[in-house]
């Protein structure tokens, strides 16, 4: 969903920075290739994904939904030459397809992929991360904040994307919209936990950066 005008929208993306060759490629295969393509990052998410972790400069990160790869690949721009990305999906048919771009790229040794349950998958891994990024099943977003905080260290970034979901979540709600009350949930508890820092920003679907308070 895009909240400005069409030839805003367009003007906006010619005048931010170019998507690179790499990603060019993969969001063509994707949409070529795999179903429900809308669910890539794109273009102008991407650069802006880049530039947080530029700014952040993580050791670890970690992603809660792979898809494609495309915002893993992003997000590795900022990455520590040391660093590690865990990145985990349920889908096993992608797994291969993400590898390829993975590999194709610069931080191929870096990112580590996850398949499974996040909810039991994040538990286990024995490290905490600087930058965290959620782009997984909306109805889970409430239960994956409450196991990333220990891990998250103090000043780290919690992203979170599509918490707007096309503007359903200023909608009446229908009983059986789970996605939709989990998300409402959600961005509830980002604006009243006193661990963390939240604005929302209403790009695309909208966009989440939460800080974790230093003390």
């Amino acid at each position: 969903m895009h909240f400005l005008p069409e030839e805003l929208d367009n003007y906006v993306v010619d005048h931010s920075e170019n998507e690179p060759e790499l990603l060019q490629q993969l969001n063509r295969e994707t949409n070529q290739k795999i179903l429900q393509p809308r669910m890539l990052s794109g273009h102008y998410q991407g650069r802006l994904l880049s530039m947080i972790s530029k700014l952040l400069n993580p050791k670890n990160i970690l992603e809660i939904g792979t898809y494609t790869g495309y915002s893993a690949l992003c997000l590795a721009e900022g990455m520590q030459p040391s660093g590690t990305l865990h990145t985990i999906d349920i889908n096993e048919e992608l797994i291969d397809f993400q590898r390829k771009y993975f590999d194709k790229s610069n931080y191929g040794n870096q990112i580590i992929q996850h398949l499974g349950n996040a909810l039991d998958i994040i538990p286990k891994l024995d490290l905490n991360f600087d930058l965290i990024f959620i782009d997984a099943d909306k109805g889970n977003y409430p239960n994956y904040f409450n196991i990333i905080m220990d891990k998250l260290n103090p000043g780290g970034i919690i992203l979170s994307d599509n918490v707007l979901w096309s503007g359903k979540v200023i909608e009446n709600l229908k009983s059986d919209d789970i996605d939709t009350k989990a998300l409402i949930e959600y961005n509830k508890i980002l604006k009243e936990d006193p661990r963390i820092e939240t604005i929302i920003l209403p790009i695309r679907d909208g966009l989440t950066i939460s800080r974790k308070k230093d003390t």
